[in-house]
């Protein structure tokens, strides 16, 4: 078996050399978790690509909330941001009713054609899952869903992560399972007995939250235990 993936939300070259050091497999960027993770500017993408080797998922998101604002807005950055070199996203958008908004999201998962990305945790807000996976399924280049199975994250979503899991390799879930959003250390051991094996983090990887830096011992500690 290959070994699990570790992804950490990275908002700074010093946050992704860090992250890197730590022994993370993959960083998320954006900027203002104010407004729970924008998309980062072109400039902080190549400054962030120039200091680490890691693969970097860049988020496509240029409001708060999960509507989508102007798609057309959208589709010109993910362009600026591919065209300095940027070869992964993460977006995903819903509608006033919590479906989700599979017209703007077909838009700009074609503004990426080729690129791989990540289906964001609109998921855990959405009015019906099922719908959402079955939708957007077919998608080219979707291959992970970041999701903790409810709102209110992994506690009060384990058993629907659970069940997800167990559908895995049909139609909508064949996809892979990135787990975050509330995600805690002692959730490890046993998520990964279960057989999930993608992980995410932000804050739990800086001594004091989003006002700190990313620490390197911390992304090493989960690392650990994520590796069993």
């Amino acid at each position: 078996m290959s070994r699990p993936i570790f992804e950490v939300i990275a908002l700074t070259p010093q946050d992704a050399q860090a992250a890197e050091s730590g022994g993370a497999d993959r960083l998320e960027l954006v900027t203002d978790m104010a407004a729970d993770g924008l998309t980062p500017s072109v400039e902080d993408f190549g400054r962030i690509r120039a200091a680490v080797g890691l693969p970097l998922r860049v988020m496509l998101r240029i409001r708060d909330g999960f509507a989508p604002g102007d798609v057309d807005e959208l589709c010109a950055r993910a362009a600026a941001l591919r065209a300095e070199g940027a070869e992964e996203f993460v977006l995903g958008f819903l509608d006033a009713d919590g479906a989700v908004d599979l017209a703007a999201t077909t838009a700009v998962a074609e503004a990426i054609a080729g690129c791989r990305w990540t289906f964001h945790r609109a998921i855990d807000h959405s009015a019906d899952r099922a719908a959402l996976r079955a939708a957007v399924a077919d998608l080219p280049g979707l291959d992970t869903f970041l999701t903790s199975g409810a709102p209110a994250g992994v506690d009060a979503g384990r058993a629907v992560l659970s069940a997800e899991l167990a559908r895995a390799g049909e139609p909508g879930y064949r996809q892979r399972i990135l787990i975050g959003g509330g995600l805690r250390a002692e959730h490890l051991k046993e998520l990964r007995a279960e057989g999930f094996d993608a992980f995410h983090v932000g804050g739990a990887v800086r001594v004091d939250g989003w006002r700190t830096p990313v620490d390197a011992a911390k992304v090493a500690e989960w690392r650990a235990l994520i590796d069993g």
